[in-house]
This record gives structure tokens, sequence and C-alpha cells, in this order.
């Protein structure tokens, strides 16, 4: 019985513990996401985003600024730009994990944006904005992390931190272990 190397190659990515290649935070978070979806929490559990100062990380060459972002009670939200204030206000859709940001000048309304939950964890949140963002040339996440645990990270290495998540499973290495016996037995098998 011969092994199908396409098989192999695809059956051992897939228990990798490398950071799959990719070249920007969109396509990261596309390939990384699917790995440690079970590691999320959602929007209900709000002490685990709400009062924390969020980072603001991006791939962009021209991305300098300090943009934190702050969702707190009551559900007023403040976007920190280098330290200068803009206010706003942020709600879920009931029943399930969509969050609805406001941004406000006074009492107008400047944008109204809506994103889907797409990962949170204590030092990361991610969310994914609605519609087709790469057909009008903007990511389509926003990638957050927890200040005081990303502040002196490039955006490759915050990826990094976050894939340390799959890496880290217990779970995995057993579901890992099993699975290299699984390989042994067919490889052993093929050659009788």
């Amino acid at each position: 019985m011969a092994i199908d190397n396409q098989f192999l190659d695809k059956f051992t990515r897939t228990f990798s513990l490398e950071l799959p290649p990719a070249t920007s935070i969109d396509q990261y978070l596309d390939l990384i996401l699917p790995e440690i979806k079970g590691h999320s929490d959602d929007l209900r559990e709000r002490e685990v985003y709400l009062d924390t100062r969020w980072l603001e990380i991006s791939d962009k060459d021209d991305f300098h600024e300090s943009i934190l972002h702050i969702f707190r009670e009551e559900n007023e939200y403040l976007l920190s730009i280098d330290g200068n204030i803009h206010t706003g206000v942020w709600r879920t859709l009931p029943k399930s994990n969509t969050l609805i940001i406001d941004q406000m000048d006074g009492e107008n309304l400047i944008k109204s944006e809506l994103y889907d939950l797409a990962f949170l964890n204590k030092d990361f949140f991610v969310l994914k904005k609605h519609g087709d963002q790469k057909r009008i040339g903007r990511n389509k996440y926003k990638f957050f992390g927890r200040e005081a645990h990303v502040k002196k990270l490039v955006w490759r290495d915050a990826i990094e931190s976050m894939y340390n998540l799959h890496r880290n499973n217990s779970e995995y290495f057993g579901w890992v272990i099993v699975v290299v016996v699984l390989v042994v037995l067919l490889i052993a098998f093929s050659f009788r």
C-alpha cells in the first residue's frame, strides 16, 4: 500500500508547531485563527475586554501611531491616537458575537462600524470587519493586543505570541502523539 505524499504533507502540516508562512496580518490570522479558536472567549464575557488598554497592531509600513481602544462600562468607547482621545459608543448585538463601534464628535456620529468577533482572550482581541475589505483596500481584521503584553513587539512577534496558544496546548500534544503512533503503524503495515 503506497502512501500519498500530498496527503502526508498536508497531514504533517496540520500538526506542525511552526508558524505557517504568510506576509500580512490578514494572511496569518486566516491561517492561525482556526487553530486557536477553542481558546477564545466571547463578547458576553465582558470582564475579559472591558477597561483594558487594547493596542492596535498593524502591518502597514506607514503605521506609526500608538492607537489604543478602550471599551468601558455603560458602552463608552475611547479611542486614543498618540494620547489624543476620541469618544464613542460600543454595543453588541443580542445572541451574537457582533460588535458595533460608533465614533462620535460631540453629539455627531462620525463613523459606525460592524465587526464580528474573531478571537478574544486576556492578551488578544481580534475583530473581523463585516464585508469585503480587500475589495476596498483595507485589512479584514482589527488586531489588538493588551498593551502591557504587546507594547514592545513588532506585529510578527505579536502573531507569534498569539500562535503560542496553539503550540502550548496540552490537548494538542496528546492528539499529536496519537496521530504519530497511527502514522507509524500505517507506515509499518504498508511495507508488509
